[in-house]
């Protein structure tokens, strides 16, 4: 052979040597009994292996299976080698126990015990065999949650009761149970400490429970001005516990409007109507939040509304909300309502209020009417609400809100005094078929509950936030209700087009009108840097009229977050 010739036989099997020396190895289980080997094939077990540790690592597997499964006095009596890659492992599985007895001594809650689901009557735990490890680790998870994190549980003193059944004890290791002592905010530093002990419930001193305190945070995604970075930390040193919580402020202002035109049906022109809506949120760090509305629309209707939202006041569980809202429609009248309630937030999603509204209306007809008249009013109201959020969407953040008022009082006019109720609820809720698809629907009703009406204190509706196709509030009516609806399709994460369906019932006993109104079209959402811009094109209709192009309003609004 040529030195050339055995220089590439040499490379040769260089190349071939690690495949040549690469083999397969193979485990074969049986027991001592035909009966115990086909107990053996049916918990099944891995056969090949690259080499021999992980065969080894195998067999030892299986043999923790095997007393897991109630086989506690499992033995191995050989691991043999059959051929060059063939290993064969006997065991003797000897008895299979069924359930085992565990006496607590009382070192364990009975509330704990109960979650197991396998406590009895006579407050005896018993245990299948197969859940036995299962079991005692949420146990001891549970006791871990109750403030003592480092406690270990161990199963001790096991006897056989009788053939198929065992007994034990449970031994604990006994810590001091740990409590939070010391609170940080990564993040947001000046995220509103009342927050945190009111609306997420954590506060020092309270019993460490990491499961708990993961699931509070959890309700950060229901505040518009903060959201959490990540999950909770803790430091535990020797003689205390330190929490670290990441938040980050979110932009929670913004600013709305909308231009809307149609034609005046008296004059054959184009007229122009919008509104200007602006939400400060969070910008004293206290949570507070300040709402200003004004709206000027084509029928010579503007509207006024401050709220003001102070929550946790004085640190306390409840907060405040003030409001002042000046309607006047043209040289008709004027209305100023005053509003005060103080809130309860039960949970992050609900809150409950109680609160008392003053009513002052005036009429600035030169000739009186009896429809329109002088009226004060006093009420007291309850409100509920429920709001679930969907951060992650930027198009539509709130998926549920449920929003429900009743109220009771007095109206008194040119000497007349009458009681008076009245009951709202606005709710909408978005059902997401799929990423791309979804429906939304939304219920809006007032009933004004009174032995005589005024035209001047009736409840207006109508609108891009009401029924649309029809002028911004150029409904009245004692009682409506409201029905919207829209099938969304995602073009994209900032895109969306939609349908438009609406449907009212009204009665208005002042001018003797009940009816229906209906509202078709279509409209578009689009999130640019500016903010979430929206155009509607609706037509309305009551119940025995037909379409009319010239009917339809053209609806635009930019919502701006900042």
């Amino acid at each position: 052979m040529t030195t050339k010739n055995s220089f590439f036989l040499l490379c040769f099997l260089s190349l071939c040597a690690p495949f040549m020396n690469a083999q397969n190895l193979y485990l074969s289980i049986s027991g001592v009994t035909e009966k115990e080997t086909k107990t053996i094939d049916s918990l099944g077990y891995t056969t090949a292996f690259d080499n021999y540790t992980a065969l080894e690592t195998e067999v030892n597997n299986f043999k923790k299976a095997l007393s897991k499964l109630g086989y506690i006095e499992n033995q191995l009596i050989a691991l043999r080698k059959k051929n060059d890659s063939l290993y064969q492992a006997d065991f003797s599985l000897k008895t299979r126990y069924e359930t085992i007895t565990i006496d607590a001594h009382g070192l364990v809650d009975l509330s704990i015990l109960k979650l197991t689901g396998f406590l009895e009557k006579d407050n005896q735990l018993i245990i299948p065999m197969a859940h036995v490890e299962n079991t005692l680790q949420g146990i001891n998870s549970e006791i871990a949650n109750r403030g003592n994190p480092f406690n270990t549980l161990v199963l001790t003193n096991i006897k056989k009761i009788n053939g198929k059944k065992l007994s034990g004890s449970l031994s604990i290791s006994k810590l001091k149970p740990r409590t939070i002592d010391k609170l940080i905010i990564k993040g947001y530093e000046k995220f509103p400490k009342s927050f945190i002990k009111r609306y997420l419930k954590i506060k020092t001193g309270q019993a460490f429970s990491l499961d708990k305190i993961k699931a509070k945070t959890a309700d950060l995604n229901d505040l518009i001005f903060a959201n959490q970075i990540k999950d909770p930390e803790v430091l535990f040193t020797q003689d205390s516990t330190i929490l670290y919580m990441y938040i980050e402020k979110a932009r929670s202002n913004t600013f709305d409007g909308f231009l809307g035109f149609g034609t005046n049906e008296a004059t054959n022109k184009i007229e122009f109507d919008g509104y200007l809506d602006l939400n400060l949120t969070n910008n004293l760090n206290y949570g507070e939040s300040l709402k200003l509305l004004y709206k000027s629309d084509e029928n010579d209707q503007q509207t006024f509304d401050l709220k003001l939202n102070a929550p946790y006041l004085f640190k306390s569980p409840v907060g405040v909300d003030f409001n002042l809202n000046i309607f006047k429609r043209d040289s008709s009248f004027v209305t100023v309502t005053q509003a005060a309630k103080i809130n309860y937030q039960i949970t992050s999603r609900h809150v409950i209020s109680a609160g008392a509204n003053t009513v002052n209306s005036t009429d600035l007809l030169d000739i009186p009417t009896t429809s329109i008249n002088d009226y004060e009013s006093n009420q007291f109201f309850l409100n509920y609400t429920y709001t679930k959020r969907q951060n992650y969407d930027f198009l539509f953040p709130v998926n549920f809100l449920f929003d429900i008022t009743s109220g009771f009082g007095n109206r008194s006019y040119a000497a007349i005094d009458e009681n008076q109720s009245n009951f709202f609820i606005t709710t909408f809720k978005i059902f997401n078929l799929n990423e791309k698809n979804s429906i939304y629907g939304r219920i809006n009703a007032n009933y004004l509950v009174s032995d005589t009406y005024l035209e001047n204190e009736l409840p207006r509706f109508g609108g891009i936030n009401s029924i649309r196709g029809f002028e911004e509030n150029s409904l009245i009516a004692n009682l409506y209700g409201v029905l919207n609806t829209e099938y969304r399709y995602k073009l994209n994460n900032s895109i969306y087009v939609h349908t438009v369906i609406d449907a009212a019932y009204f009665e208005n006993q002042v001018a003797d009108q009940k009816g229906k109104l209906f509202g078709f079209g279509f409209g578009f959402g689009l999130l640019t840097k500016a903010g979430l811009f929206r155009f509607n094109y609706t037509s309305g209709k009551t119940e025995n009229q037909k379409f009319r192009l010239s009917d339809s309003k053209i609806h635009l609004s930019l919502t701006t977050r900042f």
